[in-house]
């Protein structure tokens, strides 16, 4: 017969485990949360631009997520997507192949480590949670950006008290520290394919185009529909850039109708995995090549 203690081991590790399991349908919906902040960001979610402020600091709040500043970086990011001499806007960093190997040795080596796919995803997840609380220090004093890190911050630390206080710490890590893990990682990821893939649009600032940029710099991510509806459609990329105030439940229904949204690249879960190796833009042959090719060629 089992001793009390086995029953309650036997219990833990069951609960556990299922916790374990729960954490994948727990990061979707993060990443899902996370889009919602994005289309308030747009102010496409809702009609009234105070309903979108507060639904995006609250859903800022629970992606550890800066609303206002993530806001105004997301919209340089649109700005400049694609464009070679406005480059570091909330994009991954970038260089040409020329621009690489006029580097010094330890510059290229600081590179590659940035852009080796597991500090990316490994990584990524860190700088988001983590990078964003101190980027105040980086804004102007007293910009609505400042504020908006300041009082995330702020809110973050009010939720993970009443977390532990309640729940205890070994709960909220397992709860909501790992799935927040796994969707940065999936966050990372779909950022990184959304215009990090083989024939990806880049242009020098005189020859850059914003419609071009958005439609052959922006991928087109077919997903299974159940990834699709946990991404809030993201993957259709290449129209959102076109038209940003387009909500995400919107995305699909203006693919399918427009015929110049069947032109863009189109990316797969397994050509998505494969761009990880691509790192730098040839401009010679105008597409994205791995290490190995820039070195061989």
């Amino acid at each position: 017969m089992w001793s009390i203690h086995a029953v309650l081991a036997s219990s833990v590790s069951l609960a556990l485990l299922l916790a374990l399991l729960l954490a994948l349908p727990a990061a979707g919906l993060l990443v899902r949360t996370f889009i919602l902040m994005h289309d308030c960001a747009h102010g496409s979610f809702f009609a009234s631009r105070r309903l979108n402020e507060v639904v995006g600091f609250v859903t800022g709040v629970l992606t550890l997520t800066p609303f206002a500043q993530w806001r105004r970086d997301h919209a340089l990011h649109h700005a400049s997507s694609g464009n070679l001499d406005r480059r570091g806007h909330g994009d991954v960093p970038t260089l040409t192949v020329r621009e690489y190997f006029a580097r010094p040795p330890r510059a290229r080596l600081a590179y590659r480590l940035i852009r080796h796919p597991a500090l990316l995803l490994l990584g990524g997840p860190l700088h988001l949670a983590i990078g964003q609380r101190l980027r105040g220090k980086s804004i102007a004093t007293g910009s609505p950006q400042t504020l908006s890190v300041w009082r995330t911050n702020t809110a973050i630390l009010v939720m993970l008290a009443v977390a532990f206080s309640t729940v205890g710490w070994k709960t909220v890590v397992v709860a909501y520290a790992v799935p927040y893990y796994i969707a940065a990682m999936a966050g990372v990821w779909l950022f990184y394919v959304q215009h990090q893939f083989e024939d990806a649009y880049w242009a020098p600032h005189d020859d850059w185009d914003y419609v071009e940029a958005a439609l052959r710099g922006s991928s087109h991510l077919r997903l299974p529909a159940v990834l699709q509806w946990f991404t809030g459609s993201v993957g259709l990329h290449h129209v959102h850039h076109v038209a940003p105030k387009i909500p995400n439940y919107r995305l699909q229904p203006c693919c399918d109708a427009n015929a110049m949204f069947q032109r863009s690249p189109v990316v797969t879960l397994r050509s998505g995995t494969t761009a990880l190796r691509l790192s730098l833009w040839d401009e010679d042959e105008r597409r994205m090549i791995s290490f190995r090719d820039a070195i061989h060629r």
